[in-house]
């Protein structure tokens, strides 16, 4: 049986979607951030390269507790950042997945945002980042809940997952997994790691290569290692009584991240629902989303697609509410008359009766701050082959923009002082975006095909001018090729600031007062006409249940009667 459970009051939350290079169409390795928390909107960060004084103090400026006047120390040299990706295509991507909560430890310095900032500053592959991170957390301590990092370069990608060891305790516990080049892998607020390859004495041999303990990190470095973790990851969990048997039985997630109905439902059925897009026995795993875990207890950490993904493919995971599954978000009445697919907060609400309810968390959401499909290549040089396609606010309703990885100049429409919370702009990507998204979710059915030729509209240019991108870089020196790219990724941005404005002022005039005005073959609204949409059948079948005879015509009933 299903059963129900209160859902705590969460309102931070992210996915991630991993692809490796040989389970993508064109070789490249991807992976997707949805950033989601309402209370902030969203912008792109940039970080320059630069040479420094090795050992001066650097301050800490993370996502989550700000520690005023603590510092590490700078390296030689950092890289250039933009987004989360650096000029070597290395990104870093996370999820937030708490776990056990008495494991968070404010007296560290870095929280999980600053730890990825850090290490795409100072390192040029997902195997460096990993090293480095590790050693982060364990000199300068680590304050965040329980983390999920997708890392990827051009070659590999890999989840990391990390806790830390409570008040008083330096450090973090960890596991880092490479995901085999032909699957891809998600995670969604809720650890995902369980058992792994572990180092024995002999230097055992797992399947994919060898696994090391942290005190050997070095040799992550070494192509065949593809699973490192804290050399104390199981003891801690023995000296804190989360784990009591076999070293080989334990799993990361069920010692450090417990599972139940409410976090499984909230956060694997969005990564079962991306594996259900490109692998067809996904229904077998149903009765995990439903919370019958004596049938089933997990998902895999990673499936091989029926065939390969595209960016294109992947962007359209980004923008699922389940749709076509027993989740689906836009069928029954809690969507509305129009198919609504979002919903408000709280996640769980009672009945007057007493009746606990909850509503469905997607992928795509309406809380989002930003959001990014990334791709990296490895054919290309670094500062064409890596391109984040990002724009703010919801996947659904957005277009993805494609911003080059050697940005020295933050689009505009991008930058922080132009993406204030609570100060409307037109210069505002997140702010232009929200309103024509809340102009389209009350009547979402009706008014979501006017959003989506804009969309396509937009992103069939952007993907149709790479290739011009291609060869216009061809004989450029690489100081040319990096000013061209800025360029251009500026005038992108600018290209979807315009077509929105002209978007929102269609959806106005056409949808204003719940009507829609008519238009003629070339798209002008005509001077007189429209029509009245009303409700959809669905939604008007299920009104006499709900209120009885209040909207009943009488003369129509009391014809009836004789």
């Amino acid at each position: 049986m299903l059963a129900v459970v209160a859902f705590a009051g969460r309102t931070a939350a992210c996915t991630n979607l991993i692809v490796g290079k040989k389970a993508s169409v064109d070789g490249s390795v991807m992976c997707t951030y949805n950033c989601d928390g309402f209370g902030f909107a969203g912008s792109l960060y940039h970080s320059p390269a630069g040479r420094h004084t090795p050992g001066e103090p650097v301050a800490i400026r993370g996502w989550g507790p700000v520690h005023e006047g603590q510092y590490v120390e700078q390296v030689e040299y950092t890289l250039g950042v933009v987004g989360f990706m650096n000029e070597r295509q290395l990104t870093i991507v996370e999820s937030t997945f708490d776990g056990r909560l008495e494991l968070q430890n404010r007296d560290g310095l870095l929280d999980y945002f600053s730890l990825i900032r850090l290490a795409l500053q100072r390192t040029s592959s997902a195997r460096e980042a990993i090293r480095c991170m590790a050693e982060l957390v364990e000199r300068y301590g680590y304050n965040s809940s329980g983390e999920s990092f997708s890392i990827c370069d051009p070659d590999e990608a890999w989840v990391m997952e990390m806790v830390g060891k409570g008040p008083g305790r330096k450090g973090a516990v960890w596991v880092a997994l490479r995901i085999p080049d032909d699957c891809i892998s998600a995670h969604a607020n809720l650890s995902r790691i369980r058992t792994f390859p572990m180092e024995k004495s002999g230097k055992r041999k797992v399947e994919g290569g060898k696994s090391i303990s942290s005190k050997h990190l070095d040799r992550i470095m070494r192509p065949e290692v593809e699973c490192v973790y804290a050399a104390d990851v199981i003891a801690f969990a023995r000296e804190k009584g989360f784990f009591s048997g076999r070293d080989e039985e334990f799993s990361f997630r069920d010692a450090y991240c417990p599972i139940d109905f409410e976090n499984v439902r909230y956060a694997d059925a969005r990564v079962w629902s991306f594996f259900n897009h490109h692998r067809g026995d996904m229904a077998q795993y149903l009765p995990y989303i439903n919370g019958e875990f004596d049938k089933c207890d997990a998902l895999p950490l990673w499936v091989k697609p029926d065939k390969p993904l595209s960016l294109r493919n992947l962007q359209a995971d980004m923008r699922d509410h389940f749709e076509g599954t027993p989740l689906d978000m836009t069928v029954d009445m809690t969507a509305g008359p129009w198919g609504m697919p979002v919903r408000p907060l709280p996640m769980h609400v009672r009945t007057s009766d007493g009746t606990d309810l909850f509503r469905e968390r997607p992928i795509a959401t309406q809380q989002s701050g930003f959001t990014m499909t990334c791709q990296m290549r490895r054919w290309l040089p670094d500062d064409v082959g890596g391109v984040t396609w990002f724009n703010c606010d919801d996947a659904d309703m957005v277009a993805y923009v494609p911003l080059y990885c050697c940005l020295t100049q933050v689009p505009d429409p991008f930058r922080p002082e132009n993406n204030l919370r609570a100060e409307f702009s037109f210069q505002s990507a997140f702010w232009m975006n929200n309103w024509v998204a809340n102009m389209v979710y009350p009547r979402y059915s009706m008014m979501i095909g006017d959003l989506r030729r804009a969309q396509r509209e937009l992103e069939d240019y952007y993907f149709a001018d790479q290739d011009s991108v291609l060869a216009a870089i061809k004989d450029l020196t690489p100081g040319e090729r990096h000013q061209y790219l800025n360029r251009k990724s500026i005038a992108y941005a600018d290209r979807m600031m315009q077509r929105w404005d002209r978007l929102a002022r269609y959806l106005i005039v056409k949808y204003n007062d719940q009507v829609v005005k008519r238009e003629d073959e070339q798209g002008n609204f005509l001077r007189w006409g429209h029509d009245t949409p009303g409700y959809s059948q669905p939604f008007l079948d299920a009104i006499p249940a709900a209120t009885g005879d209040r909207y009943r015509l009488k003369e129509v009933i009391e014809r009836r009667e004789r």
